[in-house]
């Protein structure tokens, strides 16, 4: 191959190396810039492949292999909105069966397809450790608490018709490839958008301020505390050498 991947843009390819001297180990870089890589073109591609371990130093199939490690990671283009439903043990037993096969049927896509249109793309998903909001369905990334089969409809109609969808606990939903950059490690202005935590996150702590809980307030940070000296060390080991052998002494003369 040579110095450049045709299919990805000159500014693409020097954000990769930009990806890359930011890490004190540069194959660190490998996931931000296999985002990148979807946000460009769409998925990772057998070219951006090669570029990373190009850059990175390392083999093609190192970088192979992690990109279909990942399920976050695609070796082929997704919709401009990729909706993953969880499927896992609470969310399924919640309705989230249901919602993905009423969305099956209504996209008329199966698991990791693609509508005609290439709007939306529908994935079953394992936990997002979202369980106190089950069930959960996600857009590209986002989340989406307490589903219903109905309102996972509206969500993924107003995404085709254009409409804005906020999520639940998060930003205005952005495109595939706009999400994907964000997670490459480039800012988009939106960390603050939407809200942070929902009504389940904060039970616990509104609970904890009506009841006048709080951590405890140690004196002593442990990080101030200094190590034992080395002196103190043999000391603690002769305390127990004498201790031990003054027990072994009892059990001797108890046997006599």
């Amino acid at each position: 191959m040579s110095g450049q991947d045709s299919s990805l843009p000159p500014s693409t390819i020097a954000e990769l190396h930009e990806l890359a001297s930011r890490y004190p180990q540069a194959r660190s870089a490998l996931l931000p810039m296999l985002h990148l890589i979807q946000s460009s073109v769409g998925c990772v591609t057998n070219e951006g492949i090669e570029l990373c371990a190009q850059i990175l130093d390392i083999s093609a199939a190192e970088v192979s292999g992690v990109s279909t490690f990942y399920t976050m990671y695609k070796r082929r283009p997704v919709g401009d909105y990729h909706v993953g439903v969880c499927t896992n043990t609470l969310c399924a037993v919640m309705g989230g069966d249901l919602i993905f096969d009423r969305l099956k049927d209504h996209l008329e896509v199966g698991n990791d397809e693609t509508t005609e249109d290439g709007k939306i793309s529908l994935e079953h998903i394992e936990c997002n450790a979202a369980c106190d909001y089950a069930p959960v369905m996600m857009v590209n990334w986002e989340f989406f608490d307490n589903q219903t089969p109905e309102s996972a409809v509206d969500v993924v109609d107003d995404l085709r018709a254009g409409k804005k969808v906020c999520a639940s606990r998060g930003a205005t939903i952005a495109t595939w490839r706009e999400a994907e950059r964000v997670l490459a490690g480039f800012e988009d202005g939106r960390a603050d958008e939407g809200p942070a935590a929902g009504e389940a996150s904060l039970a616990g702590l509104r609970i904890a301020k009506d009841k006048g809980w709080a951590a405890p307030d140690f004196e002593t940070p442990r990080s101030s505390v200094s190590p034992p000296s080395t002196d103190s060390k043999t000391e603690a080991v002769q305390k127990a050498d004498t201790s031990r052998a003054e027990s072994e002494t009892v059990d001797e003369e108890s046997k006599k």
